[in-house]
């Protein structure tokens, strides 16, 4: 044979490019997960079998060396983290999902590419048994990375709407909609919206339930009426003196996260406009902050604990399955909770 000679066995990115595909539709077809075409399921499997590739997980099965150990993974700056009720509640509930199972819990920041590779080699090396990711963004190439070298992976939300990592997420168009129903419902018929970030598939999901609703009370949401902020109170307020410069007879206001709201209420009340009298104010995570703000949030509870215990319980599934595990997605419900704000 021509050419120089292998080194090591064939990897996964290698049966794509033979097959033509790209290396998540690889990872589809050997976990045997739904969305992949007949035909393409076919080309995959014949560049699997002509490279005789064979996934890393099934020889550390034969190994039978587990660490006992799950990574909680968290892209996002230490500021963010601590700022955010969202992130300690997801804590607490995979540390008492994995305490149950005698599992030990690592959390880790990664902040750059560099951090993001050395954790690659840290999970690679069977250094952790699975990784639970939060706060994915778009761009985030974390769990293609983890899927290529074959390390089970659980995401808290969602990179898109045809994620190919097991996820559990709540659902986040449909909270948005009952939030503005409820301030139809109420009277309110000049809603603005607080959107979160742009790149996250959470946020733009928000985004669409609160359109979704307007229109269907009112015709075609008014885009001065949406601004946009990144989860953190600042952004709420920023976005909040935007809304009223463009839209001053603006009568509530639906922020994309608890947060963000208590900084709504803050620049409302610097503003004059009392709430809930002139504007209404709801949130979404029914976090601490809600129950602390003046008034206490109108909010959209998501399970947040729930889909911290319902992670530990799909990545354990997956680290002890047999072979490659199918992948899973989770969608919880949420629930609008009425306080004083509206």
């Amino acid at each position: 044979m021509a050419g120089r000679e292998r080194v090591g066995p064939p990897t996964l990115e290698e049966v794509a490019a033979l097959a033509g595909v790209g290396r998540g539709t690889v990872s589809r077809v050997v976990n045997n997960a739904p969305g992949v075409k007949e035909a393409t399921r076919l080309l995959v499997q014949q560049a699997i079998d002509r490279l005789g590739y064979v996934p890393n997980r099934a020889a550390r099965a034969l190994a039978a060396s587990r660490a006992d150990a799950v990574a909680l993974v968290i892209p996002e700056s230490t500021r963010r983290f601590f700022a955010e009720p969202f992130f300690s509640d997801i804590v607490h509930g995979v540390g008492a999902a994995l305490a149950d199972a005698d599992v030990q819990l690592l959390l880790t920041l990664v902040r750059g590419d560099k951090e993001r590779q050395r954790f690659v080699q840290y999970a690679r090396a069977g250094r952790v048994d699975g990784v639970l990711l939060v706060s994915v963004h778009d761009d985030e190439p974390l769990p293609d990375m983890l899927a290529e070298v074959e390390v089970p992976t659980v995401l808290s939300g969602r990179r898109r709407g045809d994620e190919s990592v097991s996820y559990v997420d709540s659902d986040n168009a449909g909270g948005a909609r009952a939030a503005v129903r409820h301030l139809v419902a109420t009277g309110r018929r000049r809603i603005a919206t607080i959107a979160g970030p742009a790149d996250m598939y959470g946020a733009r999901c928000r985004l669409r339930g609160y359109r979704e609703e307007v229109r269907a009370a009112f015709g075609e949401a008014d885009p001065a009426l949406t601004a946009f902020g990144d989860f953190t109170e600042e952004s709420g307020r920023r976005a909040t003196r935007e809304l009223l410069a463009r839209c001053p007879d603006l009568d509530a206001v639906f922020a994309a996260s608890d947060v963000m709201a208590a900084g709504a209420l803050h620049e409302l009340r610097a503003a004059g406009r009392r709430v809930p009298r002139d504007v209404a104010v709801v949130g979404f995570d029914d976090s601490q902050v809600a129950r602390h703000t003046d008034p206490p949030l109108t909010t959209v509870r998501q399970p947040v604990e729930e889909m911290g215990r319902e992670m530990a319980r799909v990545l354990l599934e997956a680290v002890g399955a047999e072979g490659a595990a199918a992948w899973r997605h989770v969608v919880l419900r949420t629930e609008l909770v009425v306080r004083a704000s509206g």
